[in-house]
């Protein structure tokens, strides 16, 4: 009878140990679910105050912005073209914090005035050029710079700078211009590959300069661009031309000749 009783009792306990243990876990539940609410509101404010000061901002640097425009292209009228490129820049940095214009649209104006104003070729910014540009390309069986290809019309602001082909290797080399008002990231999917008639399909096995996915390269500003290569396995001597694809985006590349 005394076991009994006792059995009874601990019964007893272990379910009032049980309901209390499950009021605790609810009642933890509860507070972490008010503190996530609170955290939620805190951070909706705080995105809501950021947004005020931009907007702030953005309309005190609004005459700035456009005052720096007609200044650049009224010296660029006058032929005054490293003035007016010094300007545009200015603009492209006003541009890039609050967004007033296209970004392409400046973007284009200061690389056509590269070349008018005396600086280089190569635009604003290329970003780490010495990690893709060989100091030797002889051992390569073909070197075509420029390549004549037909690129998808969505491409948008990346092009083919040289194509590369040896015995070992396929080695294609690209320029990708940032042509908007934000940072841009870079990344490059692990099933990049080309395809050759003879060659068939031929995945990706390094790249420089560039991540492969999640990994990624990071374009800061607009208008700075940055080069990267992508290395394959060497295409059939008996291949003309090449297609590139990279799934998911829309840098897809046809007829790319190597030969």
């Amino acid at each position: 009878m005394k076991k009994a009783r006792f059995y009874m009792t601990l019964v007893v306990l272990v379910a009032m140990g049980l309901t209390m243990s499950a009021q605790y876990t609810q009642t933890d539940r509860i507070a972490q679910g008010v503190l996530s609410g609170v955290n939620s509101v805190l951070d909706a404010q705080q995105r809501k105050q950021r947004a005020e000061i931009l907007s702030r901002e953005k309309a005190l640097y609004q005459s700035t912005f456009n005052s720096v425009m007609n200044e650049a292209r009224e010296l660029e009228e006058n032929g005054n073209y490293a003035e007016a490129l010094a300007k545009y820049e200015e603009a492209s940095e006003l541009n890039w914090k609050y967004g007033y214009a296209d970004q392409r649209n400046i973007t284009r104006k200061i690389n056509s005035l590269y070349g008018p104003a005396g600086r280089t070729d190569d635009g604003p910014s290329v970003l780490n050029n010495d990690k893709v540009t060989l100091a030797d390309y002889s051992g390569y069986r073909l070197v075509r710079e420029n390549p004549i290809y037909k690129a998808d019309k969505n491409a948008g602001s990346i092009k083919i700078l040289r194509v590369c082909c040896s015995d070992t290797e396929t080695r294609v080399e690209f320029e990708y211009e940032n042509d908007e008002a934000k940072a841009i990231y870079v990344s490059v999917p692990s099933d990049t590959h080309i395809k050759g008639k003879k060659s068939g399909k031929l995945n990706i096995v390094q790249v420089q300069n560039v991540g492969v996915k999640p990994s990624h390269a990071l374009i800061e500003q607009p208008y700075q661009k940055l080069r990267f290569a992508l290395i394959f396995p060497a295409l059939s001597l008996e291949d003309s031309e090449f297609e590139l694809k990279m799934p998911g985006k829309y840098w897809n590349f046809k007829k790319i000749p190597c030969k």
